[in-house]
């Protein structure tokens, strides 16, 4: 293996990025580099100046179907892999030009299945052939051939020609690493797209955002990695105004805020505090619903983080500014909103547009910016490591209606009661389990989650909720075992209980309530959160 300084005299160039090429190539052709190129690229160099010989002319053989044929030939190929040392004679023999440098990146795939409309046929168009047989031809060579697939690479290459005169193995090894991941990115959204869900082999492409200071304990290392298929709303694409770096917590905690707020299509805010929800509020003003979110729990939302699905309201911007918080998460703020908050420079503020697939904000018709569409979050898989292997679900997306509910108790709920029953629910699934979460006009009084007992976080949730706990309903991520937990729920005054059903002992839960006097409706559907 080679390990000295390689000087480039030759260098292939064929992107389908043509982004930065041009200043690019010219750089290359200052430091007396011939660049041999194909296509698009070849006509885009040529029509800035730039001195060019196409690949056809190097192989004597023309580019044909479409393009389709142009690179795949053993002048090119023997050019990148032919070892400098040990295969010197084969190269004059068969008259080999060595080719120094490759810098390759390949068709739009993923752009191209992202498209709403796109075909099959379409997509099937768009997988590069010749381009990662390059890219990996070349990085294989690591000791003699440079390669770049990254434009961010373009000005730190050229760079180092002029410093140096040639690539050195430690940059050409960089290089190469980038190279093989490019490739393998390439080929596992190829693979993914044309896999069923739960296919025999899952394969991950995730690229890296950015480092993290430390993961959830300053003694872990931890890193923030980007799912370039997935096109809902993320954190990864918000836009940040100001505050400290985001942290592993932040960001876990963050998301926790965004996913349950993405239940919500009225105006609602989401206090979230290590992962799990604090207080949540929906109401026809993002104002009313955030001042009711934070006073549900405002002990517990101290430090944590906020997230509402309208604009920022000055009201809300000067609250904020009076408490502490780690996180505020809007679609947009008023006018002077951010000149409020900067009085808190630490806070992160994010602009998140929660409607990517809609082009942007909508207007309602009562005036609200940023009306959802649940079209906004496709179908995903939620990943989780174990020891030695990879959990795989698929996401927890099943929507409970007034029209799925079957109620199963003597007293019916009233219509505002159903109301609060299906808002405590789409709460109480971003609750770990066991999850209890009690309401009041779609404000939650008191949550109790995270504990291996059910009667214990009901209990917990009713301590939350104190005199709140009377007139409100209950809503639990699975079905009660025993009456000890409806016996408990009947002293506090609560009025109904929305929970999945399907316990061998469901009549006598059916039984207890009917005896106190509440009403239960029974979704069918358990939603733990672990």
């Amino acid at each position: 293996m080679n390990k000295e300084l390689v000087h480039i005299k030759r260098a292939l160039l064929s992107v389908s990025d043509k982004s930065g090429i041009v200043a690019f190539a010219k750089g290359l052709g200052d430091h007396g580099v011939e660049i041999i190129s194909t296509g698009g690229t070849a006509k885009a160099l040529r029509d800035a100046g730039i001195p060019v010989k196409d690949v056809s002319d190097l192989i004597g053989f023309p580019e044909m179907m479409d393009g389709r044929v142009k690179t795949l030939h053993p002048l090119v190929h023997g050019g990148i892999l032919g070892l400098r040392d040990e295969h010197k004679a084969a190269a004059l023999e068969h008259n080999v030009q060595w080719i120094d440098l490759v810098v390759c990146n390949l068709y739009p795939f993923a752009a191209t299945i992202a498209k709403p409309n796109a075909t099959e046929d379409e997509a099937i168009e768009n997988i590069d052939i010749g381009g990662p047989s390059m890219i990996r031809s070349a990085a294989k060579n690591v000791g003699w051939v440079g390669v770049v697939v990254d434009p961010s690479d373009y000005a730190p290459t050229l760079d180092e020609l002029k410093k140096n005169g040639g690539l050195t193995y430690d940059t050409r090894k960089r290089l190469r690493n980038k190279a093989f991941g490019h490739t393998a990115s390439y080929d596992a959204v190829i693979a993914n797209y044309f896999s069923e869900k739960m296919a025999d082999t899952l394969v991950l492409t995730y690229k890296k955002s950015s480092d993290l200071r430390y993961g959830e304990n300053p003694h872990q290392r931890a890193a923030v990695y980007k799912d370039g298929e997935y096109l809902g709303p993320s954190l990864l694409n918000a836009k940040m105004h100001q505050g400290k770096e985001l942290s592993y917590n932040n960001l876990n905690d963050a998301d926790g805020a965004l996913s349950a707020l993405l239940e919500f299509d009225d105006p609602a805010c989401v206090v979230v505090k290590h992962a799990t929800p604090c207080g949540v509020a929906s109401r026809y003003s993002i104002t009313d619903a955030f001042r009711h979110a934070y006073e549900a729990d405002a002990l517990s939302a101290f430090g944590g983080v906020i997230a509402i699905n309208r604009p920022c309201t000055k009201e809300i911007a000067e609250f904020i500014t009076s408490v502490f918080a780690e996180v505020l998460i809007a679609p947009a703020f008023d006018a002077g909103v951010l000149d409020i908050l900067a009085a808190k420079p630490k806070m992160r503020i994010l602009e998140l547009n929660f409607s990517p697939l809609l082009g942007g904000s909508q207007r309602g018709v009562r005036g609200e910016s940023m009306v959802q569409d649940k079209r906004h979050e496709p179908a995903r898989l939620n990943l989780r490591s174990i020891a030695g292997g990879l959990l795989v679900q698929d996401a927890d997306t099943h929507a409970i209606t007034r029209d799925s509910l079957k109620v199963v108790t003597a007293t019916l709920p009233a219509d505002d009661q159903l109301s609060d029953m299906l808002f405590a629910w789409n709460v109480v699934k971003h609750v770990r389990s066991n999850a209890i979460v009690l309401a009041k006009n779609k404000t939650t009084a008191g949550i109790g989650g995270g504990q291996v007992s059910r009667v214990d976080a009901v209990k917990i949730a009713l301590q939350k909720a104190g005199e709140n706990a009377s007139g409100s309903v209950l809503a639990s991520d699975a079905f009660f075992p025993f009456r000890d937990s409806i016996d408990e729920i009947a002293k506090f005054g609560v009025k109904a209980i929305i929970q999945p059903g399907g316990s061998i002992k469901d009549q006598d839960v059916i039984a207890v309530c009917n005896e106190h006097g509440i009403a239960m409706a029974l979704t069918g559907v358990r939603s733990f959160k672990h």
